[in-house]
């Protein structure tokens, strides 16, 4: 590829359909950029607790190429992400909302030998095969799987307190009429 080449920009649609098939061998770059509602990411709408209008992710891709040392040019991927989900928070398990804004860099390869390849250290960006049916939507639906917390929570005093299963709330007299199932065995020690 001829370094003072002008290469093509081609505009995405913002179609969930049309970010199926992206070809990112062709010698172009690519900018795009749109919402995807929970509903347009399956696996996404699998972890969500509920779906709350306006739910969902703001995306953002831009290609372009950069010299490498030693080889051709690679095509760059920057990605954003910025959006919210809701998820059942772990402390008091009802719905919490999620807010998520991910940047992320990946350098697009011609096979998966040079993905294997490719040096771990670098963390600034990450090997994706390319290919002329690259489907970008999964990409972004695995990159906001990726950036979900693992344990969902309120901020620190926003959680709602405990409900008992009789509907009673939990406070600590009613913990403390519970008798400790070990002092049976205590009594029978000291006999």
């Amino acid at each position: 590829m001829n370094r003072n080449q002008v290469l093509p920009q081609v505009q995405l649609s913002a179609d969930p359909s049309a970010l199926r098939r992206v070809d990112f061998c062709a010698p172009q770059s690519y900018r795009g950029a749109g919402f995807l509602n929970i509903s347009d990411l399956p696996r996404v709408a699998e972890e969500a607790s509920t779906v709350v209008g306006g739910d969902g992710f703001h995306w953002e891709v831009q290609t372009h190429f950069e010299d490498s040392p030693g080889s051709e040019p690679h095509q760059i991927l920057n990605l954003g992400l910025k959006g919210r989900i809701h998820l059942i928070c772990q402390r008091c398990l009802q719905d919490c909302a999620v807010d998520l804004a991910e940047n992320r860099r990946f350098v697009l390869l011609a096979t998966e030998e040079e993905a294997d390849a490719y040096p771990l250290e670098d963390e600034e960006q990450e090997p994706l095969v390319a290919s002329q049916h690259f489907n970008l939507l999964e990409t972004i639906e695995d990159e906001v799987l990726l950036s979900l917390p693992l344990i969902p929570k309120h901020p620190e005093g926003f959680c709602e307190p405990h409900a008992s299963v009789f509907g009673e709330e939990v406070g600590e007299e009613v913990l403390d009429e519970r008798e400790n199932p070990f002092n049976i065995l205590k009594n029978m020690k000291k006999n």
